[in-house]
């Protein structure tokens, strides 16, 4: 038996119950992106209550913002801007980066692990090291001013850094909430 059978045996007891019609808008109730790492222990809907339809959730090794995930912020910040989804003044949408304590991507660091996983996937060394979470205070800055400086994203959002501490259960903010530079004050 596979071990997906038993989400398969859930997705059915949910289909039942038609908890799925009630999400019919592709706009979030809560217009924030999360980008977190895809770590069992750090499930947004657990830590911090986001319910199906709240929030678009980005999950990945660390939670770190790779240029794929800024191509997905990209088109989720113009989706909610075509769609009108910023107040009168506000921000078209939030993106929230949270990376946490414990992370499994602290592996990487370790230079006989990071070895045998660049040569079994053919990842470059230097990019796994670069992706490893050992200080979430520090990687989540880095990320956050990644984001900021993309030239893929318009003004009309806003970007903050977050840590969710296993032990403690708390998400801190340690970046607040800033926009991207606008091009054009980068070429002046």
């Amino acid at each position: 038996m596979s071990n997906f059978t038993t989400l398969a045996e859930r997705n059915r007891v949910f289909a039942e119950h038609e908890g799925h019609k009630a999400l019919t808008s592709v706009m979030p109730r809560v217009p924030v992106l999360v980008i977190t790492c895809l770590d069992p222990r750090t499930d947004p809907a657990s830590f911090l209550g986001v319910d199906p339809g709240d929030a678009p959730i980005v999950r990945n090794a660390g939670g770190r913002v790779t240029e794929d995930v800024i191509n997905d912020v990209a088109f989720i910040a113009h989706l909610a801007e075509t769609l009108g989804a910023s107040g009168l003044d506000g921000p078209s949408l939030e993106i929230a980066v949270v990376h946490h304590t414990q992370c499994g991507t602290g592996f990487l660091a370790d230079l006989r692990f990071r070895a045998d996983f660049a040569a079994r996937t053919g990842l470059d060394e230097g990019a796994l090291e670069a992706g490893a979470v050992i200080d979430p205070d520090v990687t989540v800055r880095i990320d956050v001013d990644r984001l900021i400086a993309s030239p893929k994203l318009s003004s009309n959002v806003l970007i903050s850094g977050h840590v969710y501490d296993l032990d403690t259960g708390l998400v801190t903010t340690v970046v607040e909430a800033a926009r991207p530079v606008e091009q054009s004050e980068v070429a002046a």
